[in-house]
Order: structure tokens, then C-alpha cells, then sequence
């Protein structure tokens, strides 16, 4: 037996629940704090090793340098490993969801599926930079290692950039087509 305001309460939390969980993501805060997160995390996670250990190990050299010359060799031989013993299954099985997630959100219309098509995507491709500069940096250390380093975070910031903007620019059409501005 429900009391009198007690409907009333419920229909307000599905509500607000709603509201907070809400899958047309391009309107939707939490879709764009990911996107930042995302990407902020991938340009300092160098291959695994932090970039202000690479800036300090550059400065000052010493067990920065150390530190940063055994972190890359460890990410960079698990990534080789995963490569090469796995690399196939990644690819087709990231390819199929990826094919799924452009299809339903770009063919059948599902924001969602757009949305999370637009984090997938690159970050795929920044798997691939990561694998690329993994086989590349395989016997390097000090100054070599670091250049090397800083040559893929750069990498990854500009398609950072790209990639923030196109999903910018697709979520305002998104938005203005549906009203929701």
C-alpha cells in the first residue's frame, strides 16, 4: 500500500536518475569529462612511464634516469609481448566493436554508440602508435630514449587534438539537430 506523496517521490528519482544517466551523450557532462580524462591520461602515461619522471630524468639524469630507462624497457617489452603473441586477436576483435559501434551510431542514429565510437576510435590508434614506438625503442637509453618519448607524446597530444575537436565539432551538430542548445 503506497502513500499519498509517495508516488511522487519515486517519479522524481527515476527522474533525476535519468537526467544524470542520460545516453544522448553529447549533452551530457560526464561524456565530455571523459573525453578530457581520457585523453589527459594518455599524453602523460608515456609507453607506461610518467612524463614528469622523463622531464625530471632528462634534467637531472641519475635515478630519474634509471627509473625511466626500466619502466620503458618493462612497458615496451609488455607491449611487444602482447603484440606479437595477441596483436591479431586485438585487432579483429577492436575492429568488429568498433564496426558495431560506427553502424549503430552512425547508420542507425544512436548517440550512444557515436559517442563511445568517438572515444574508441583513436584510442585504438594511439594502441597502435604505442605498439609502433614499443618496437622502436626497444634498445634505446638516455637522450635517445627521451627524444623517442617525447616524439610519441607528441603524437598523441596532436591526435588528442584532432580527435577532441572532430568529437567537438560532431557533438554541436548532434546537439543543435536535436534542439537540446
Amino acid at each position: 500500500m503506497t502513500r499519498p506523496g509517495e508516488r511522487k517521490v519515486l517519479v522524481d528519482f527515476y527522474a533525476r536518475v535519468s537526467e544524470v544517466i542520460d545516453l544522448r551523450s553529447f549533452s551530457n557532462l560526464w561524456f565530455w569529462i571523459a573525453l578530457a580524462v581520457m585523453w589527459s591520461t594518455a599524453s602523460h602515461w608515456v609507453i607506461g612511464v610518467p612524463w614528469d619522471l622523463v622531464q625530471r630524468a632528462r634534467r637531472r639524469g641519475g635515478a630519474a634516469g634509471e627509473d625511466v630507462n626500466q619502466l620503458s624497457r618493462i612497458y615496451a617489452g609488455r607491449l611487444r609481448h602482447i603484440g606479437t603473441s595477441a596483436g591479431l586477436w586485438i585487432v579483429a576483435i577492436g575492429a568488429f566493436l568498433l564496426t558495431t559501434l560506427g553502424l549503430l551510431g552512425f547508420r542507425y542514429g544512436i548517440e550512444f554508440a557515436q559517442a563511445l565510437f568517438c572515444l574508441g576510435f583513436p584510442m585504438m590508434l594511439v594502441g597502435g602508435l604505442s605498439l609502433r614506438t614499443a618496437f622502436r625503442i626497444e634498445d634505446l637509453s638516455g637522450r635517445e630514449l627521451y627524444r623517442a618519448l617525447a616524439a610519441h607524446r607528441r603524437q598523441v597530444q596532436g591526435l588528442g587534438v584532432v580527435s577532441i575537436f572532430v568529437t567537438a565539432l560532431w557533438g554541436m551538430y548532434q546537439n543543435l539537430r536535436i534542439g537540446v542548445l
